[in-house]
């Protein structure tokens, strides 16, 4: 029975292995077309290593293309921004939903879920029309407001919370505390392995975002960095030296989000509720 279980978790280990071969090759691939000439990269050959090591792909899009600091900016900007707000925001509506009696609760819960099976793309054309009549197209809160509330993570907190001690707030209010102070000074600190996944997906997500600032976004200076790329793609050369290199820069700050968050977010899949 002991040998059959190391036998069946080694078949495990090795699987995962294999799989985590499989899906790194074309991102060490990506890597390496970086570093590489774009008559390199064209000719099709499949090597990891440079014939010809050069630093000039990043040279070029920091030195000689002048929106691409601009777009890095842009991005940053609205994924923080973003983040934020979804923080507060959803953390907020998911502990109404769970431990405050109100009128109507159980409605807006069923609208929550609602929005959860609407996919997003039918949104599109009603987001630009109303930002479009704000005049909001072309700026920060074109990206920002239509995204700063989620109902997957309103949803992902109110379960938080449903299973979040009592006896924590009851000591709360026993000290004086009033509801937001409760919510801000206990509920919140102790809420950080969910905020940690949150922070992950979310950061991800709005990092990651192409289709609402291709809807939003026609002033190239506007344009965040999955925008921003279409430019190295010309109508009869495609420059894939400064995509791969641009797309490395591009991975960086997710990278460093989710190594930041990750023990927290591990932290998340065994959290009980106390401490």
């Amino acid at each position: 029975m002991v040998r059959s279980t190391r036998l069946l978790t080694w078949v495990l280990y090795l699987g995962l292995a294999l799989y985590t071969l499989i899906t790194f090759i074309p991102f060490t691939w990506a890597l390496s077309a970086s570093f590489k000439s774009l008559a390199e990269i064209s000719s099709g050959a499949t090597n990891f290593i440079p014939q010809n090591f050069t630093l000039d792909n990043y040279n070029q899009i920091f030195t000689q293309e002048p929106l691409f600091g601009r777009w890095l900016l842009n991005s940053v900007v609205v994924a923080v921004i973003v983040t934020v707000f979804n923080l507060l925001f959803n953390s907020m509506a998911g502990y109404a939903l769970a431990r405050i009696n109100f009128p109507g609760r159980q409605w807006w819960f069923f609208l929550v879920l609602a929005v959860l099976v609407i996919p997003g793309q039918i949104t599109l054309l009603p987001k630009f029309l109303i930002l479009k009549s704000f005049g909001w197209l072309n700026s920060y809160q074109g990206l920002i407001v239509p995204t700063v509330v989620n109902a997957t993570f309103i949803f992902m907190m109110r379960q938080f919370f449903l299973n979040f001690p009592k006896e924590l707030e009851e000591a709360a209010k026993l000290d004086g505390l009033n509801r937001f102070e409760t919510f801000f000074q206990v509920v919140l600190p102790l809420a950080k392995p969910a905020l940690a996944a949150q922070t992950i997906f979310i950061f991800m997500g709005s990092w990651n975002e192409f289709l609402l600032p291709l809807v939003v976004m026609s002033n190239p200076e506007m344009f965040t960095l999955p925008l921003g790329l279409n430019a190295f793609r010309g109508q009869y050369v495609t420059f894939w030296n400064l995509i791969m290199a641009a797309s490395m820069v591009f991975t960086l700050p997710a990278l460093a989000i989710y190594a930041f968050f990750n023990r927290y977010f591990i932290q998340g899949v065994t959290f009980t509720g106390g401490k």
